[in-house]
């Protein structure tokens, strides 16, 4: 970036079971309430949306009127969690779909804007529900069915940072778009094997585009990879002779207390990673204990016409360098 875009706000709101997982300290808001206070679970997905984004914007002291653009997604076919939330706020609208990947894609392009002149002020934001996406991708919830140990926990969270051409907080400093790499797994009860060649791709664009290597970082955090996935990314970057250190985690990992909550491989969903870096890493800066952050939010861009027809799951990251 040449005039880096300044994250002056942040904000994230978690259900039930983040509320009993170790980062449960980090959200502005926790709702025991699946429902959030509507009659369905695609609502409560909204209105998680509609929360976030005024608390986010109350924490920067502004309205609505403020933003010129909004850039948001979520899991839902047509982003109706994005589109329906922002019914009742009269700004400019991007909807986007990067599966897990959404808080990623929605702060490069937020930066991109900012850093090319065409807007001062952006919120970029997202969620998720472990019932919507039950339903949409896997078995309904009442089904009952069971969870293979490769599967993952779809986060009820939803995370929103404003950026600005001015202000105070850390910057984005470098944005690295991801490719669309596909190794052919077929499995949906194991993203993390789907997404980590797309997560090595593009960490090893960015390092090899900037000129840094991962010690140069404070924290790296990919998401959401979970246990299994960010194992394979520690081969594949170990193979691309890029050894990830001491200094990696995954927001998959960090949501939830994997064996105490029965998690199996750990955290996902696009809220997972949104609400871990709108609140657990933005807070770390904000203490002064991380300086340089890599976020690499993953996604896996599949639908449940493309798994019935017997496709295999292309994966996609995307890379932000945030500095205090």
């Amino acid at each position: 970036m040449d005039r880096p875009p300044i994250i002056i706000s942040h904000a994230n709101i978690g259900g039930r079971q983040e509320g009993k997982g170790p980062l449960a300290h980090t959200f502005d808001e926790l709702s025991a309430d699946s429902f959030f206070g509507e009659k369905t679970w695609e609502k409560a997905e909204s209105t998680m949306q509609k929360r976030v984004l005024r608390r986010c914007l109350e924490r920067a002291g502004m309205g609505p009127e403020d933003l010129d653009y909004i850039l948001a997604g979520d899991l839902l076919n047509q982003c109706i969690g994005s589109a329906f939330s922002l019914r009742d706020f009269p700004v400019p609208f991007y909807g986007l779909y990067g599966a897990c990947s959404t808080m990623g894609e929605s702060l490069s392009l937020g930066a991109m804007l900012i850093d090319g002149g065409f807007a001062s002020v952006v919120a970029a934001m997202t969620s998720s529900h472990f019932c919507t996406a039950e339903r949409q991708y896997r078995m309904p919830v009442p089904y009952g069915s069971q969870r293979p140990p490769t599967a993952q926990w779809t986060a009820t969270a939803s995370g929103c940072s404003i950026l600005s051409v001015q202000g105070e907080g850390p910057r984005i400093t470098h944005v690295t778009c991801g490719k669309v790499v596909d190794l052919g797994i077929r499995d949906v009860n194991n993203m993390g094997a789907a997404m980590a060649p797309a997560a090595a791709d593009t960490l090893s664009a960015f390092f090899r585009d900037t000129g840094a290597s991962p010690s140069d970082f404070d924290l790296i955090a990919t998401g959401d990879l979970g246990k299994l996935g960010s194992q394979l990314l520690r081969d594949l970057m170990a193979k691309e002779g890029v050894p990830l250190g001491e200094n990696y985690t995954d927001c998959g990992l960090l949501l939830f207390d994997l064996d105490g909550q029965d998690m199996h491989c750990g955290a996902s969903g696009c809220g997972c990673s949104a609400a871990v870096f709108n609140g657990y890493l933005l807070g770390e800066m904000a203490a002064g204990r991380l300086k340089r952050l890599l976020f690499a939010p993953t996604g896996a861009l599949l639908s449940p016409t493309s798994s019935f027809q017997g496709e295999s799951i292309p994966g996609i990251c995307h890379a932000v360098c945030v500095e205090a």
